[in-house]
């Protein structure tokens, strides 16, 4: 199961950038699974739920959006049809996944602190 080590991962990535950001809580988590990840996303999703709480994403969503799997010709650079084999059609070529194995953090939704310095004085007025 080594959706647990994901998350554990993803929730240590969450923190590092909410902490660089000062964040002061983290509304949601968008993530792009792939088909071919090897990922099952309900098992990701039973480890998210277990592991979030205590941790700065505690009522944080998460959304998932699937990735299909796609494949390509490396020479004449086109989509191979699903289902029809991978190898090119037109050149012979063996076909190359362009998308379909990645799991990505793609977007965190966090409430950012006020930075007293950001809403002061112009560069060099006030001083």
């Amino acid at each position: 199961m080594h959706e647990w080590s994901i998350v554990h991962s993803l929730l240590e990535e969450v923190e590092r950038c909410a902490r660089a950001r000062a964040a002061r809580s983290v509304h949601r988590l968008h993530l792009r699974v792939g088909a071919l990840s090897g990922v099952e996303t309900e098992l990701l999703e039973t480890a998210y739920a277990t592991f979030r709480q205590g941790t700065i994403c505690a009522a944080a969503g998460l959304e998932i959006e699937r990735v299909p799997a796609r494949w390509g010709c490396p020479r004449c650079r086109v989509e191979l049809a699903p289902g029809a084999g991978l190898c090119c059609g037109g050149c012979g070529a063996a076909g190359r996944l362009e998308r379909g194995d990645e799991i990505v953090l793609a977007r965190i939704e966090m409430e950012i602190a006020d930075e007293p310095a950001a809403r002061g004085a112009g560069a060099g007025e006030g001083v």
